[in-house]
């Protein structure tokens, strides 16, 4: 079984998915004209800063609670896993990739925003609903397409966003502390449990919270080993920039080895593209898509530029990935060989937090696609049965899980990146539409200050 799904995930994330993926956002960043380069200092700024909030148009939580949400389901194994997989894989140069194909997700992830926003509806609660399965059905005009992302996503949110994530937590707590999975899975499921039953607001608030603490916990420690071994970074970072060409991959040697693994752990690590973090940005508070779809677009820089920077510059700089080691023994490794016992108690207690916070914020995407799918009266039945999954999968093995969930990513991914494709119009109108809007409000603040 293990073989088989193997080789179904192979042929889905195969070139051609991947090519899908990144094609999409090199169009799109064209037909905007570089919008993640000129605008991710103001975007960062309606991110963060508390005086941009808005607290007045419709929407269930803030730009910051939204982006939040998407980062805790972001910001996970695959920042610790995925880029220690790539560069053993990929050889070093797969980092680089993985840095390309951020720059060019960053207009992907943009306009799933601008569209989710765009074509949310409110439910019978008085909540907001969007997504990628709104915007194909009341956009494109594609229902069918819409049923297909909702029941991969629904699907996916069980394994990748749940069983996965608690698996790997019980897993590096047993190596570390020898703690038991059955004590690790039962406090994951009530502390999963008290958020994610208390619904979206209760799942704002909490990662506007946790999100921050757990990704400067991870990016601080990283930090004081590149600080403390500046003399070697340099030496680090050209490896990187030389092997993404050179291609001395230890996966094969290839450049399309190198290409193919940095780009794949990339889509794998911020989500550009495979329509996820959108179900989040409809909820926000915003008068215009384009203000919250500023905001969602910062989460891959600060996933992938940021996070993932900091551990594949690590890696690369502890020179242990020809050692045999690979996926989170390779980044503890690393992290050990400059910090001793404590790097490797960093790396651990970073998978801890990256993994519940996925959790948390993939029960939200879970929901609204199971909600589409039926009804928002099915809404509390899937969340209790969400919160239980979190203790199956602490405690079993779960290859058939992984691979399961490899296959529905992709498939969620198809039929969005159709539906930004096919609506990229509609990108550019609501883009030019709030440019013009943030350039009158820029220029209003100026006639203030003076």
């Amino acid at each position: 079984m293990n073989e088989i799904l193997g080789n179904i995930s192979d042929f889905v994330w195969g070139p051609p998915t991947l090519i899908l993926i990144v094609g999409t956002g090199i169009y799109l960043t064209l037909r905007l004209g570089f919008l993640q380069f000129r605008t991710l200092p103001y975007a960062l700024r309606l991110a963060f800063s508390p005086r941009r909030q808005d607290k007045k148009s419709k929407g269930d939580i803030s730009h910051y609670q939204a982006l939040s949400t998407a980062m805790a389901a972001t910001i996970g194994t695959g920042n610790i896993v995925g880029v220690a997989t790539a560069v053993v894989l990929g050889g070093p140069g797969a980092v680089f990739w993985m840095w390309i194909t951020a720059f060019f997700g960053m207009a992907t992830k943009y306009a799933e925003a601008i569209l989710a926003v765009k074509y949310r509806v409110e439910n019978s609660k008085g909540e907001m609903s969007g997504g990628p399965m709104y915007y194909l059905e009341k956009g494109l005009k594609q229902k069918w397409l819409g049923v297909l992302f909702a029941l991969f996503g629904a699907c996916a949110a069980f394994g990748i966003g749940n069983m996965v994530q608690s698996n790997s937590v019980s897993d590096a707590l047993n190596d570390s502390f020898n703690i038991n999975p059955w004590i690790t899975g039962i406090v994951l499921t009530l502390l999963a449990g008290l958020v994610i039953l208390g619904g979206i607001k209760s799942i704002g608030k909490v990662t506007a919270f946790f999100v921050p603490i757990m990704a400067l916990f991870y990016v601080i420690g990283g930090l004081i080993i590149i600080i403390m071994n500046f003399d070697i970074v340099p030496a680090a970072v050209g490896l990187i920039f030389s092997d993404a060409f050179t291609a001395n991959a230890l996966g094969g040697g290839l450049l399309g080895t190198v290409i193919r693994y940095g780009v794949a752990r990339g889509v794998f690590s911020n989500e550009a593209g495979l329509g996820s973090a959108p179900i989040a940005a409809a909820a926000a508070r915003t008068d215009y898509p384009g203000r919250q779809a500023l905001v969602s677009m910062t989460q891959v820089f600060i996933d992938t530029i940021i996070v993932c920077s900091i551990t594949g510059i690590t890696i690369v700089m502890a020179d242990l990935a020809g050692s045999g080691l690979e996926g989170g023994p390779l980044t503890t490794a690393s992290f050990a060989a400059f910090l001793g016992d404590t790097g490797g108690y960093i790396v651990t207690i970073g998978i801890v937090f990256f993994a519940f916070s996925t959790i948390v914020g993939w029960s939200y995407y879970g929901e609204k696609c199971f909600a589409y799918l039926f009804n928002d009266k099915a809404i509390p039945i899937y969340r209790v049965i969400f919160v239980f999954a979190i203790l199956f999968g602490a405690v079993q093995t779960l290859d058939v899980v992984w691979g399961i969930s490899d296959i529905m990513n992709a498939l969620m991914a198809i039929p969005n990146l159709i539906g930004l494709l096919g609506l990229s119009g509609v990108v550019v109108y609501e883009t030019n539409r709030f440019l013009k809007v943030a350039k009158e409000e820029k220029e209003q603040e100026r006639a203030k200050a003076s």
